[in-house]
């Protein structure tokens, strides 16, 4: 996997004051494939994709993205974040906010149709920000992310607040990035969206306890919910931890 890995994190470990948040993190995201990050709320998901991006201050190990460090500025527009909280202008359309974004980054206005369609905000173009749900902003911010066309997409819980359908549509909207040949690293604490991932990164108090496809987990630990592989992983883990 290291010779096609996107993203290369080696030894990591970030701290916060007294308090050691990510321990000795070893992970490589294949390029071109879907990799779920999961795990509950608080378990340093986020802590880990602020590396990736390189916004997050660490105490020390390597993180190498497309052959660079992370945060490196041949890297700005090569790879997308969208955080948890919509990043995106209130008074402005959804279209004008997806051109800003296209004009920092050279784009056409062909690229700011493509990344409207793509998050299925087609009829909603030309309403402002303000005027929208949760779930539509949240796209908003996928949107503005897409418009650079980056190689690699780091989402993160980019599917909280939206109805069932609504999640349906996005992570096919992931599968067909993922075909295209980019790498996205999707952050979720719902353990049924792993079922769309090629790679999982299970994570638990800032370890990660598993780098394993779906089908590899279940066959690992026996069990044919994923939800419940993932209890029983983490149970594991406590076992050996105790020896």
């Amino acid at each position: 996997m290291n010779g096609s890995a996107a993203i290369d994190i080696r030894d990591l470990h970030v701290r916060r004051g007294r308090n050691e948040v990510l321990h000795g993190i070893d992970v490589q995201v294949p390029s071109g494939s879907i990799t779920g990050l999961l795990g509950p709320s608080g378990c340093g998901k986020t802590t880990l994709m602020r590396c990736v991006v390189g916004t997050q201050i660490v105490e020390s190990g390597t993180v190498t993205v497309l052959g660079s460090p992370a945060g490196s500025v041949s890297l700005r527009s090569r790879v997308g974040y969208v955080t948890q909280s919509p990043s995106v202008y209130a008074d402005l359309t959804v279209r004008k906010n997806v051109a800003y974004f296209a004009a920092l980054y050279g784009q056409p206005s062909s690229a700011v149709t493509e990344a409207v369609d793509a998050v299925g905000l087609t009829r909603f173009a030309t309403q402002k920000a303000a005027d929208l749900s949760g779930g539509q902003l949240g796209r908003v911010s996928l949107a503005c992310a897409l418009v650079a066309r980056p190689e690699i997409l780091v989402l993160d819980e980019p599917t909280v607040g939206l109805d069932p359908l609504l999640r349906v549509e996005l992570w096919e909207r992931f599968e067909e990035l993922a075909a295209a040949g980019t790498t996205l690293l999707v952050s979720s604490h719902v353990m049924d969206e792993a079922e769309h991932c090629a790679s999982l990164l299970l994570m638990r108090d800032g370890y990660v306890l598993a780098q394993v496809s779906p089908g590899g987990l279940r066959e690992q630990t026996g069990e044919t919910s994923l939800e419940d592989a993932f209890l029983n992983l983490i149970r594991a883990s406590h076992v050996g931890s105790e020896n």
